[in-house]
């Protein structure tokens, strides 16, 4: 499960493309992948045919440079193209289209990290010999430090302070040290997130899929027992991707299991958590509050209300900015350039029938 947006994992430009930026605006080294989250060597029989490489459906200057930079030659599709880079979320049935034309074409680079806006399309393509590889884990850095600001903004009770017009004479807030953090999910985002909350000696629990053990976490469970870490949580972060098994994963029966102490923070999808549940949950204080990067809908219509209650923050879906994001994704571009011309070693690999 991962993240990163409709992820991010993540934000885009108004037309739906990830905004190349030059190279003034992007401070080199601001963040880095994480890439040791998802590297797959695809064994020589399996890759696919290697040739030219469109980048649709608007070929920013940054990531035609990175494709060259990985050992790729970028041209307009034809019979001869055999990659694509696609940079637009929301013009996905652009990609179906040009996959039906082009049958040939053996890789394509989605955006971000969540593919959910290609389910169809994966799920219609998924054929022997068609790599897809996505921007999972790519922009872990600046999503798990936007996850760490709602969560010490929340614990701060800064939604209620930054609309004060008076001087509060109650006491109110919690440090975030030695509390109980729950991360569902264990891409890329949640192992930074683990990295970040290291100095505040935090106890953390993973839900994942898989019981594997999780570096850095104290312990790991399987979806199957969320409901029996959550009554202990102090926090809960979502940070899993959005499939058809995990929307609604966390509904009226796991925000009741929650403390009404406990805060929820989700920076990864809208649809993971049943919004209507939530409003009730906060409004009837069965939890202490949200922060939410995301939401289902989205965007959050005006007058929903979220929007009018005090006790959830909400930001639009801007835990990364095209600013931090196209200096990450053009360098995952580039790699698995490499790995589609030469060694096989590619990032991000989407598992069509997992959804992620």
């Amino acid at each position: 499960m991962s993240a990163e947006p409709t992820n991010p994992a993540a934000s885009h430009s108004a037309s739906g493309s990830p905004a190349a930026v030059s190279s003034a605006a992007a401070t080199p080294s601001q963040h880095r992948a994480v890439l040791a989250v998802d590297v797959t060597e695809v064994p020589a029989a399996e890759r696919p045919q290697s040739g030219p490489i469109a980048v649709l459906p608007q070929p920013e200057q940054q990531f035609v440079d990175a494709v060259r930079a990985g050992g790729g030659t970028v041209a307009d599709p034809s019979p001869e193209t055999r990659g694509v880079v696609w940079l637009s979320y929301r013009e996905a049935a652009g990609l179906a289209d040009l996959l039906e034309k082009n049958p040939q074409i053996g890789w394509v680079q989605l955006p971000y990290a969540g593919v959910d806006a290609f389910a169809d399309i994966l799920a219609a393509e998924a054929r022997p010999g068609l790599l897809w590889t996505s921007a999972k884990g790519a922009y872990a850095q600046p999503v798990a430090e936007h996850a760490l600001a709602l969560t010490l903004a929340l614990l701060r009770v800064l939604p209620k302070r930054v609309v004060a017009r008076t001087w509060a004479t109650e006491q109110e807030g919690r440090s975030l040290y030695g509390l109980k953090v729950v991360i569902i999910g264990a891409g890329g985002i949640a192992l930074e997130l683990i990295r970040l909350l290291e100095p505040f000696g935090c106890d953390i629990t993973i839900v994942r899929r898989s019981p594997d053990a999780v570096p850095g976490a104290a312990r790991t469970v399987t979806v199957e027992g969320l409901g029996s870490v959550l009554p202990e949580a102090d926090v809960v972060v979502v940070a899993a991707a959005l499939t058809g098994g995990t929307r609604g994963l966390l509904g009226r029966d796991e925000l009741a299991a929650m403390k009404s102490t406990a805060y929820l923070v989700n920076i990864a999808r809208g649809g993971l958590v049943d919004t209507d549940a939530l409003v009730d949950a906060l409004a009837s204080g069965e939890i202490a509050g949200a922060g939410l990067d995301v939401t289902d809908p989205e965007p959050l219509p005006d007058g929903h209300p979220l929007w009018d209650e005090p006790r959830c923050l909400i930001t639009p879906h801007q835990a990364d900015t095209p600013e931090m994001t196209a200096p990450l994704l053009a360098e995952r571009i580039r790699l698995n350039t490499r790995a589609f011309l030469d060694d096989g070693r590619f990032v991000g690999l989407v598992d069509p029938a997992a959804g992620y």
